[in-house]
């Protein structure tokens, strides 16, 4: 996606089209992260693994942190952001191996 720098736009409502635009790719962005948790569900009980796995919170916690600084995004913003989604992540993949499965109802 090309969209110019925020320098670059000329008055509000090109701001915020671009700000709408990044949004709907954030969107696509986590529709797509959650198909890999689905897949991560499906597989992790022939692994032996839980849906919570520490050691694997704390690797992306820190990988979301280290990224965020590199970027000049606030770390604080990052963190909190990735925290619900991998606490959102870790009790779907719980409700989908409770119920055997991403395609169960």
């Amino acid at each position: 996606m090309n969209l110019p720098a925020p320098a670059d736009c000329r008055d509000m409502s090109e701001v915020r089209a671009n700000i709408d635009r990044l949004d709907d790719e954030i969107i696509a962005l986590l529709a797509r992260r959650v198909r890999y948790v689905e897949r991560a569900a499906a597989l992790k009980p022939a692994a032996g693994l839980a849906a919570r796995l520490e050691d694997r919170v704390s690797e992306v916690l820190a990988r979301v942190e280290a990224g965020a600084r590199g970027q000049g995004l606030p770390v604080d913003l990052a963190v909190t952001l990735w925290r619900e989604i991998v606490e959102w992540s870790i009790a779907h993949e719980t409700r989908l191996m409770a119920d055997g499965g991403p395609h169960k109802a």
